[in-house]
């Protein structure tokens, strides 16, 4: 049976913690693999409109643009109060940038949700200059109401373009008007991060929702005074480990998945490399003679080991996947990596509509 219920939809989210948005194309948007590697064969419109009708969930600035629980909107409230626009935002060259912006909640309250599309032009649009980044004006003025808080994310569009209304047309009053003290909220970010990940370094939970090593220092040493966590050591790990009390030892660890680049499994790479012996590294925007590995090279798990990594990509026109690279790792049996990767790109291929696969 399909796993296309909310059910499913949950608890694959409740384990992945933050599921990193990525909208590039060339196999599938990340953050429908991640939860692919989970679920297996799932229907994409299905999983959207759960995750954004359901009230469960909402898009933040989590680790990166991510979907959280609808519960972290408070825990996450001092980083929209501390969010900064970027240092050239065209915004800033506006005659008034903050009468534009007003306009544009306006009428977000009168009609509702809106894309860039749907807004005005700045009464004095900026000039561009060579190297900026040529995204409309409009948008950069609702990424700034997102960023704040004013705005949130409605749903995404085909072309997975943002549709934008106000937080309490979207988000319970509950978790609106709840407020948390800023060590508060780290602190409950900082048990999540250690539930999704059952053991880590203080790099690692910090990494999780993008906050300092610095920051949690004091925050680490009160989940363990308090027992949420409990430091211990890691055979061939240099730093000190904390294990979540939340963690739960597997008799055994089976299966076999490919891994998005954005999986929290493999996301930091210092972790990764510490936890499989992988050095990872994306190359889309490596000069295609300086790629070692290939253009989205996706790792590739079998039990509890990184066996190879394998560059894919879909070409829909021939309604084929297409492997342009397989790298084994190091010290692992080709003949079974091999086999449990046909298996398992039979699977991709199949979930993907394309109907072969095909090595180059």
């Amino acid at each position: 049976m399909a796993p296309d219920d909310a059910r499913h939809y949950r608890r694959a989210m409740r384990h992945v913690g933050v599921l990193q948005l990525d909208f590039v194309n060339v196999l599938v948007p990340a953050h429908f693999l991640i939860l692919w590697s989970r679920l297996g064969n799932y229907d994409q419109p299905r999983l959207e409109k759960y995750l954004y009708d359901s009230r469960e969930f909402t898009e933040q600035w989590a680790h990166e643009a991510s979907i959280v629980r609808v519960s972290d909107w408070p825990l996450l409230e001092h980083r929209r109060r501390a969010w900064e626009p970027w240092r050239r935002d065209p915004l800033k060259t506006l005659d008034d940038p903050d009468a534009y912006l007003q306009d544009i909640l306006h009428q977000v309250e009168r009609e509702g949700g809106v894309t860039a599309n749907d807004l005005p032009a700045a009464a004095s649009s900026p000039r561009r200059n060579p190297g900026d980044w040529h995204r409309p004006v409009q948008r950069w003025a609702l990424e700034h109401h997102f960023g704040r808080g004013k705005l949130c994310v409605q749903k995404r569009l085909g072309n997975f373009q943002r549709v934008y209304d106000l937080p309490e047309r979207l988000i319970d009053e509950a978790h609106r008007n709840r407020r948390v003290a800023q060590e508060d909220a780290e602190r409950q970010l900082l048990r999540q991060a250690a539930a999704s990940l059952g053991i880590a370094t203080l790099r690692d939970l910090a990494d999780f929702y993008r906050m300092t090593p610095r920051d949690v220092v004091p925050r680490i040493d009160e989940l363990v005074d308090e027992g949420s966590l409990t430091p211990v050591a890691v055979e061939g790990w240099r730093e000190r480990a904390y294990l979540s009390d939340t963690a739960r030892f597997p008799r055994s660890i089976g299966g076999a998945s490919l891994l998005s680049p954005f999986d929290p499994l493999v996301w930091f790479r210092p972790r990764a490399e510490r936890l499989f012996g992988f050095e990872y590294r994306i190359e889309i925007y490596v000069p295609e003679p300086k790629r070692r590995w290939g253009y989205y090279v996706l790792p590739f798990r079998v039990g509890d080991r990184i066996v190879a990594r394998v560059d894919l990509k879909a070409d829909r026109r021939e309604k084929a996947l297409l492997v342009k690279a397989l790298h084994h790792e190091p010290g692992t049996n080709n003949a079974k990596t091999e086999s449990a990767l046909d298996a398992e790109l039979g699977l991709l291929a199949a979930w993907l509509g394309l109907e072969s696969v095909r090595y180059s």
